[in-house]
């Protein structure tokens, strides 16, 4: 291998591997589900830049985002209808499917569609929904809240573990730096991947300016790319991007989601890097 730290377990997603050796992984979609239409367009042609790059791809979008900052906000369209878009996508399109989820009641039918259980990061320290989606067997990929530390995160995994699930993600998306701000320590890449699991790089949070807006949040968008490609550098096993083909208009977070077209070029670079990072 090159430079990269601890060799971590590889977690297998249905085609998808992500960690051991292996190269790096994509986690990609809108921030929320807008309508089946969009949801299915989007998610085709995200499989098909991510097959041209030649990275394993996971589509992801939230069928609630219940933390939004106004209660005006868009949310999406619920669980029942959100998991019926998510399934048709994963049935015709043939990708895992990933969305996160916000209380118990939800893990159960969740865990019937998802492919990997998202726990957000402002939940990350929820014991009872961090052990319910444990005990689902399923990938559960733990967003690691603004407000701790990355050794933190090393409780969050003995709750998964000691619920019998070894099958983790942990994931970066930036720390509070004093009020609407966040930054990146990419320390913390490198602290997590040592407790032996893969680590994420969620390169479109980390660029949020969390209530920037005032009943909304900013974001700085041109930020993604380097932030992805320092991480990708630093080392990590699979990047995670918000992306949407007209951010501008979209319904939650488009101050921060890259747009589309952009994608290929960023995918590009981010392959070169990660084969630098193995050694090959």
């Amino acid at each position: 291998m090159g430079p990269n730290i601890t060799t971590v377990k590889e977690i297998r997603i249905g085609s998808v591997r992500i960690g051991g050796e292996n190269p790096i992984a994509l986690i990609a979609g809108p921030c929320v589900i807008e309508s089946e239409r969009h949801a299915m367009e989007t998610a085709e042609r995200l499989k098909r830049i991510a097959e041209d790059a030649g990275i394993h791809f996971i589509y992801k979008s939230s069928y609630d985002k219940a933390n939004r900052t106004s209660i005006h906000s868009y949310r999406g369209p619920g669980l029942r209808e959100g998991l019926q878009t998510l399934r048709k996508i994963k049935r015709e399109l043939g990708l895992p499917v990933l969305s996160d989820v916000h209380s118990e009641e939800e893990v159960e039918p969740a865990a019937e569609v998802l492919d990997v259980i998202q726990i957000p990061a402002f939940l990350c320290r929820q014991t009872d929904l961090v052990v319910k989606a444990a005990r689902t067997g399923k990938p559960v990929n733990v967003k690691k809240g603004q407000f701790l530390a990355p050794w933190d995160m090393k409780n969050v995994v003995r709750k998964i573990e000691e619920s019998g699930n070894n099958q983790i993600l942990l994931t970066e998306r930036g720390f509070m730096f004093g009020y609407n701000n966040m930054v990146v320590d990419m320390r913390s890449l490198v602290l997590m991947r040592e407790f032996g699991y893969p680590v994420v790089f969620d390169a479109t949070h980390s660029v949020q300016l969390p209530g920037g807006q005032g009943s909304s949040s900013g974001g700085q968008r041109d930020m993604v790319p380097h932030l992805a490609r320092g991480a990708v550098a630093v080392g990590c096993d699979c990047l995670f991007l918000e992306t949407h083909p007209d951010p501008d208009n979209a319904p939650s977070d488009g101050p921060n989601m890259l747009e589309l077209d952009r994608l290929p070029g960023l995918l590009r670079q981010i392959k070169e890097l990660d084969r630098i990072r193995l050694g090959k």
